[in-house]
């Protein structure tokens, strides 16, 4: 992993992070603060909302790229994405003959057969995949912004349904990238 990381340093490669995470209309309380004598109440609506599922793939202070979705995390999903991906990757490599190697977790969906079907087809196409070992998570750089969102931006809010908390998710992630001056692109995958 340090050698990947030495790697993007020197422009020999661009490395980027990729991870799932999810959010419910109902943020948890337990970790928030109030006044000395005061108890913590955030009133809440009776129906609990399906997650909000958030797909991204950032590369540190340069890019930072996500899509939105409802429902359960699939491998025609995640195919979805990484082509994405492969086509930007193979952008950048015919125009500039530097590799983008992604870095990510053993999620089922991500060595899925149909996902391993792929894995030729994207190394031709520049982008090459890179496991973390398991139980690694915090080898994952993307878990950092993943705290920085749910902490900074939607911390102790509730939101009336799953369409609210989407738009705060997407207002949340171009107000990190705004504050940390790197571009975002929402993936839409219908």
């Amino acid at each position: 992993m340090e050698l990947l990381q030495q790697w993007a340093q020197l422009g020999i490669i661009v490395l980027k992070y990729l991870d799932e995470s999810g959010c419910y209309c109902q943020s948890p309380t337990d970790y928030s603060y109030a006044p000395i004598g005061k108890q913590k109440r955030v009133p809440q609506n009776r129906r609990r909302g399906r997650r909000v599922n958030i797909w991204g793939v950032w590369e540190p202070q340069a890019s930072f790229d996500y899509a939105l979705m409802l429902g359960t995390q699939t491998a025609q999903t995640y195919l979805k994405l990484m082509d994405w991906q492969a086509q930007k990757a193979a952008q950048h490599w015919v125009a500039t003959g530097i590799l983008t190697v992604i870095v990510q977790d053993n999620a089922s969906v991500h060595r899925a057969k149909l996902i391993q079907q792929q894995w030729q087809r994207w190394q031709q196409q520049g982008l090459l995949i890179f496991f973390l070992p398991p139980y690694s998570p915090q080898m994952n750089r993307i878990e950092d912004e993943w705290l920085h969102l749910k902490r900074d931006e939607l911390a102790c809010r509730i939101f009336e349904d799953e369409y609210d908390l989407a738009i705060a998710i997407v207002a949340g992630v171009e107000q990190r990238a705004n504050h940390a001056c790197y571009p975002v692109e929402r993936f839409l995958f219908n």
